[in-house]
């Protein structure tokens, strides 16, 4: 034991002396990243390359990464772990970046739970990265793990920070011997970013910048998303998550402003799919010594400028496959051909007309023969609880003003049963008595006024009710009362 440590001590010693010398040619590039003329900005994921610098397959790995570069053409290379994974490890990370150097690509990196299990420390590993002009990471500051770190993103005509990309070190295994697995992001890693966000959001007039975030090892919160409808992709093993979830993902709903995750770690993973208002990805595994069943490739995400959305596709040298858009789920493949047109309204004015009915109701679709105790004119679509108490019914219409044409997702989470309708068409339907519940639809709309009318049922105890919509260009909200007419 005394022996290798003296060992890994000499070695060390010596990459640090290489290190230096290489430093004093010249220091890390000072990159500012801006939107395309077109408004929109291309990552490539590249995850598990697993790089071995005696393999033949490095051929093959090499042969991938830049089919893909030439494919796709991003502005910006995000690798998100286990990159060198054998000895020689130095040489291992000097010929990756030689890749993308070549390429004249610039890169970033967040380290995986195999990049330091060797002779090689993951401080090093950043040290050794930042003597490359294409290297665009940072170790960063003075917390748990290394890299993380920030890379802003300016908007087309101005300096103005129009996204923000969060790149966090997930650790490798506990340090407690009690603990199985794998590690978790640290609360001081938490606390900086929640920091960080809010000093962006702040200096972006107290609204959430549009953000992403990328690191190795997956949250639990992953297991959420498998099954869901709208979750695309292949699933070829469990998600590898740590046992311990440290509640980053409480402060990501909390804060607003990350609209995805994207990790690697399982490389028969590449689902994608959306929790409580909030993409989580897999890449797809790069290496060609990694194993896994998948086609070798990488995970693209296209941001739009200053939108709470983004496109993201799998390019292998097969094609393009497993396109999705955030936040709708819907890919742009499957957007519907047929769009409802908007109606002519005359002189609207702000509001919504409702009917107020008494009874002890079992559907939303008892109404229809029921008879209003009270009608009149309210802001919005949500309960006014001086007006109401248990078993009772509402009949809500209004016009809603579809700022953009596209398709539009609408919600309700109701106790009990509620119905969305929009010009005729039942797109919600949350019906009967239940406790608290979530149900959602699409529809693809015209930009224009659409009528919406809305059913919703009370019966005793709790009454709660929640209407909103999103689409590719709104975040997912309450309706506000500035769309809403009579």
């Amino acid at each position: 034991m005394k022996k290798t440590r003296l060992h890994n001590t000499f070695i060390l010693i010596a990459l640090t002396i290489g290190l230096n010398s290489l430093q004093t040619l010249g220091s890390q590039r000072e990159h500012q990243f801006k939107f395309r003329s077109d408004h929109t900005f291309k990552i490539v994921q590249f995850t598990d390359i697993h790089w071995n610098n005696n393999s033949p397959k490095c051929v093959q790995t090499t042969e991938t990464i830049n089919l893909v570069l030439a494919t796709e053409k991003p502005d910006l290379a995000i690798l998100t772990g286990d990159i060198v994974t054998d000895l020689p490890e130095k040489e291992g990370w000097l010929a990756v970046a030689e890749i993308f150097t070549k390429a004249q690509m610039p890169f970033a990196v967040v380290l995986g739970n195999h990049d330091s299990e060797r002779i090689i420390l993951r401080e090093y590993i950043f040290e050794l990265l930042q003597a490359n002009p294409w290297f665009v990471g940072e170790k960063g500051p003075k917390l748990s793990g290394y890299g993380n770190y920030t890379i802003p993103l300016q908007s087309t005509d101005s300096k103005s920070i129009a996204s923000v990309l969060y790149c966090l070190d997930s650790n490798d295994y506990p340090k407690e011997k009690r603990l199985q697995g794998y590690s978790w992001i640290k609360h001081d890693q938490i606390g900086w970013y929640r920091k960080t966000s809010d000093n962006y959001t702040a200096n972006n007039h107290n609204m959430p910048v549009p953000s992403l975030m990328f690191f190795h090892i997956p949250l639990i919160e992953f297991n959420s998303i498998v099954g869901k409808e709208s979750t695309i992709g292949s699933k070829g093993e469990g998600v590898a998550s740590s046992e311990i979830n440290s509640g980053l993902f409480g402060s990501l709903v909390e804060k607003r402003d990350v609209m995805g995750v994207f990790v690697g770690h399982d490389h028969n993973n590449n689902f994608i799919g959306v929790d409580h208002d909030i993409c989580l990805g897999y890449g797809q595994a790069t290496g060609s010594s990694a194993y896994g069943n998948l086609e070798r490739g990488a995970r693209i995400i296209e941001l739009h400028e200053k939108e709470f959305t983004f496109d993201s596709w799998i390019c292998t040298k097969s094609g393009t496959s497993d396109k999705f858009t955030f936040p709708i789920g819907l890919n742009r493949d499957q957007t519907p051909a047929t769009f409802l047109p908007a109606m002519k309204v005359i002189d609207p004015k702000p509001g919504v007309r409702y009917n107020y009915f008494e009874g002890h109701f079992k559907s939303t679709d008892e109404l229809a023969s029921a008879k209003a105790l009270k009608s009149g004119l309210s802001k919005n679509l949500f309960i006014d609880r001086g007006l109401l108490r248990d078993s009772f019914a509402l009949e809500l219409t209004t016009w809603i003003k579809i700022p953009k044409r596209e398709v539009y997702t609408f919600y309700t989470y109701s106790d009990d049963g509620s119905k969305i309708f929009i010009d005729g068409q039942e797109i919600v339907n949350n019906p009967a008595t239940h406790k608290i519940k979530r149900a959602e639809g699409k529809i693809a709309l015209e930009e224009g006024y659409h009528e919406l009318k809305l059913l919703h049922i009370q019966g005793d105890a709790t009454n709660e009710l929640e209407v909103g919509f999103a689409s590719k260009f709104i975040r997912e909200c309450k309706i506000p009362d500035w769309v809403l007419f009579h």
